[in-house]
């Protein structure tokens, strides 16, 4: 399937706005057979399936539990037909610590991670029979390194990194094809209000444009890991190299970014 999306259908979740809005647009310049945009909010669901033309479609679901995730994607294949590519590219950030609320950790832990497992599992079967298909996970700096500020964030995204690797590493003889988007801070409304795009901005921000460019390029590209600020490759060279150091690193980072991050709670991914 690498670097050709002619005739697919294809389906990007949070797909109404931020970078999951910019990722329908470059796919659809691919000249898939569908793009399927799934959003929480109808509206904007169906503003960006319109700006598509022909090839949009919009299908309002929110990814927090199984069963609207596995009833959307039987609604996508009825209607549309099979799925080829899954852009799992909705999520959620809560500030805070361990003093979350569990009910906004579950919140995370299933808009974030549960949300690519559920798709996982509906989808490889169909999609290994067929002679295979594409994932591409939009997660985070944060799932390589950390997210200051947040810790249902931080543990979330590693475990959208975890899961990302095992597909491939499982399911990539098969045919299926992982991409792993990595980006730091994005112009999108998880960021709006917070100057600079606070601790994950100090290497500049980038539009939901060009990540959304640099994720499609390195899918149609067969990449794996893409990292649209590509200083997040040293970053991670260095913890892995010396953990004692990057992690003092980290506390000197938050030092100066204290009372700097505040409340954001948005289902489009950065």
């Amino acid at each position: 399937m690498t670097g050709d999306l002619t005739d697919k259908v294809v389906v990007v979740t949070g797909g109404g706005s931020g970078i999951g809005e910019a990722l329908c647009r470059h796919l659809a310049q691919h000249h898939p057979a569908a793009v399927a945009v799934v959003d929480r909010d109808p509206s904007t669901a169906q503003a960006t399936a319109e700006r598509l033309g022909a090839v949009g479609h919009a299908f309002p679901a929110d990814l927090a539990s199984e069963e609207a995730t596995l009833g959307v994607i039987t609604q996508i294949t009825e209607e549309v037909g099979p799925i080829d590519v899954w852009c799992g590219n909705a999520g959620i950030f809560t500030f805070g610590g361990f003093e979350v609320p569990t009910e906004s950790w579950n919140q995370a832990w299933n808009v974030n991670v549960m949300a690519h497992v559920w798709a996982a599992r509906r989808l490889v079967p169909d999609m290994t029979a067929r002679g295979g298909g594409r994932f591409l996970v939009t997660a985070s700096a944060a799932g390589l390194l950390a997210q200051i500020g947040s810790a249902p964030y931080s543990v979330t995204k590693h475990a959208a990194v975890a899961f990302a690797e095992w597909l491939s590493i499982t399911h990539g003889d098969d045919g299926i094809e992982v991409t792993l988007v990595c980006p730091q801070a994005v112009a999108t409304a998880m960021t709006a209000g917070v100057p600079g795009g606070g601790v994950a901005g100090v290497d500049g921000m980038l539009s939901a444009d060009e990540v959304a460019a640099a994720a499609v390029d390195g899918m149609l590209a067969g990449e794996f890991l893409v990292l649209p600020h590509p200083e997040v490759a040293a970053y991670a060279r260095r913890r892995a190299e010396d953990p004692g150091r990057w992690l003092a690193g980290m506390r000197r980072l938050q030092q100066r970014f204290v009372g700097g991050i505040g409340p954001r709670d948005d289902r489009n991914q950065p």
